[in-house]
């Protein structure tokens, strides 16, 4: 049964239906129950109290109504029934069925998708008001509030909340609303509200601009219109729904006995954990100064230390100085031989390059007979170009020059 319930939810609900009442009584609980009959059946309808509570006028059988609820399956018996939410005269069915035209459009248009709703601040600094001045449900607000958080400032944005000029003064007090948290951080949740009343009453706030208004808002809004049973168009787009305007006002403001007692809580917490880490410094001083142990023991250890290391600096030092006085004695004596080995070296260089020099000498080469010829300027005479008949010349020889004449060439 719970399956097939489910499906009609799912398939059909809300539902709006159109009927003769039937059998109408209401029980000492409060509850409703009747049937609504036309000329092709009927089905058997439950209205509870807290709806029941809401009717403006008095069902009587044979009466023309127009009911909107949703479909269920009433389980011990497995009939088909309607769970009523509000029922009314004939004449406000074409004004519900333009609000499921609306509904169904606005849907489409992802305005009430879950994915965009934001959550509420889980402390505000400000609480900002949509609605009218003279308004019930503002001094409701107001008085939970003040009960709840007095230490927060609410700021009032009034509009008109019925009438033809009141979708039009909410799109402004709610976008005044949305320009001052941007400029100034203020209201970073509002509250959307008013009283009950019919579906006339609150149409303002199925008004298509309203409800995309509200969908532009940068901070969370909380819808609070009507009564428990009242469903408007701003309460699907709204972050948050409220049943009634104080509990809009109950939803955002947590009481301050609460927050103080979270904040107990806290400086508890906080208390316990300095204590511990206290503590725990505490072990770790005392396993510190354990390694550490006495000073007069450190200083003690430490001298040892120092004397240990000074004896084998002295030690070192004395076997370095022994092993370099030895090393300079050695080559003290082996100098001698070192400095004669190198002169005898360097005789021997200067003997081979006197040779070499005097093999170079071009004296040598004019003893052979040959002769170093150069003009009048003294540049040599290499090649036969360099003369010509009649020119003067000088010829160079072993003892001596002499002046020749050049015949030919």
């Amino acid at each position: 049964m719970r399956a097939i319930a489910d499906t009609l939810s799912a398939r059909f609900n809300p539902v709006a239906v159109r009927g003769e009442l039937s059998g109408f009584a209401r029980a000492a609980s409060g509850h409703c129950y009747f049937s609504l009959k036309d000329d092709t059946g009927q089905v058997r309808c439950a209205m509870f109290r807290r709806a029941a509570d809401q009717l403006r006028f008095q069902p009587r059988d044979g009466q023309l109504v127009e009911v909107r609820g949703k479909l269920d399956v009433y389980g011990p018996r497995g009939d088909l029934q309607l769970i009523v939410e509000s029922l009314q005269p004939v004449g406000q069915g074409a004004l519900f069925e333009q609000f499921l035209l609306l509904k169904a459009q606005l849907e489409s248009e992802g305005l009430f998708d879950a994915a965009r709703k934001k959550p509420l601040p889980l402390q505000p600094r400000s609480i900002g008001v949509v609605t009218s001045l003279g308004a019930a449900a503002l001094r409701d607000v107001v008085t939970a509030l003040r009960r709840r958080v007095p230490h927060l400032p609410v700021v009032i944005y009034p509009a008109a909340v019925q009438g033809s000029s009141a979708p039009a003064e909410l799109c402004a007090a709610l976008q005044k609303a949305f320009q001052r948290f941007h400029d100034h951080g203020e209201s970073d949740v509002v509250l959307l509200v008013r009283g009950g009343g019919s579906l006339e009453d609150l149409w303002s706030f199925n008004d298509a601009g309203v409800v995309r208004t509200i969908a532009q808002a940068p901070m969370p809004v909380v819808c609070g219109v009507g009564h428990e049973t009242d469903f408007t168009l701003a309460d699907f787009v709204a972050d948050l729904r409220a049943p009634t305007p104080t509990a809009a006002a109950e939803l955002c403001s947590p009481p301050r006995e609460q927050r103080l007692g979270e904040l107990s809580y806290l400086g508890e917490r906080l208390r316990d954990e300095m204590v511990s880490g206290l503590d725990r410094r505490a072990q770790r001083i005392d396993y510190i100064a354990q390694r550490l142990g006495r000073p007069s023991s450190r200083l003690h250890e430490s001298a040892q230390r120092l004397s240990s290391l000074q004896h084998r600096m002295q030690s070192g030092v004395k076997h370095a100085a022994q092993r370099h006085r030895l090393r300079i004695e050695a080559m003290e004596a082996a100098l001698p031989r070192a400095v004669e080995r190198a002169m005898e070296l360097q005789r021997r260089r200067l003997q081979t390059c006197e040779t070499s020099l005097g093999m170079l000498d071009p004296h040598l080469v004019l003893e052979r007979g040959y002769a170093y010829l150069s003009d009048a300027q003294g540049v040599a005479i290499t090649r036969v170009d360099q003369s010509h008949a009649g020119q003067s010349v000088v010829a160079t020889l072993a003892d001596g020059q002499i002046g020749l004449t050049v015949n030919a060439t």
